[in-house]
């Protein structure tokens, strides 16, 4: 599957905060106070040279606990579905399907950590990073270390989360940015189901 859209799924959602708030604090309060949502995102990945390689952009919803929808519609479509038990990952060019346990997908799927419940912070070590940017920041290590990220880092604005950089073990950086996010508003819940193409092949975990 592309590099480009397969692992990812970020999900970054405002939640009003106090100005004070560490950035772990205002994470714990996004988790508890934001209970659905959809916003467009931005997504850039750079190779470790600091060089633009892809430039994507789409929509996502989330309901916790564990659902999400993730869709690339640029440069081209690509479809991730957290139904609150699997994480489904369709690329519609290659006609593929990989399905994941969301237990399983955490540590490689930023939105199954921000879509989720305050048990997905047991599969990080969460610490503060100080001011960058204008930005507070907090950053999220995997604890297993087989994931697709080797650290996550979120800032975090006036209003709540506004950037999110991951690294990986290739020296790739991916910086993501939302906007027109509307939290706690009412979402389709057919936003969530996924069922695969026929004529698409599917890897993973379907049982």
């Amino acid at each position: 599957m592309r590099r480009l859209l397969g692992w990812m799924v970020p999900a970054l959602l405002f939640v009003s905060t106090a100005a004070s708030a560490g950035a772990i604090d205002r994470y714990a309060q996004f988790v508890s106070s934001a209970q659905s949502g959809r916003a467009v995102f931005e997504q850039k990945v750079y190779d470790r040279n600091n060089r633009m390689t892809q430039d994507a952009r789409g929509t996502f919803a989330f309901q916790r606990p564990g659902r999400f929808r993730w869709a690339y519609e640029k440069p081209y479509a690509q479809l991730i579905v957290g139904d609150g038990t699997r994480v489904w990952i369709y690329d519609e060019d290659l006609k593929q399907v990989t399905v994941k346990r969301v237990s399983q997908a955490l540590t490689s799927t930023p939105a199954a950590l921000l879509a989720g419940n305050n048990d997905a912070l047991r599969s990080f070590k969460l610490t503060e990073q100080g001011e960058r940017d204008g930005l507070e920041w907090l950053e999220a290590v995997p604890k297993d270390r087989e994931g697709g990220f080797d650290r996550i880092r979120i800032g975090f604005g006036a209003s709540g989360p506004q950037t999110m950089e991951l690294s990986d073990s290739f020296g790739q950086r991916t910086v993501l940015k939302l906007s027109g996010l509307e939290r706690n508003t009412k979402v389709d819940p057919s936003l969530f189901r996924f069922t695969p193409p026929k004529d698409a092949d599917v890897i993973g975990d379907t049982k």
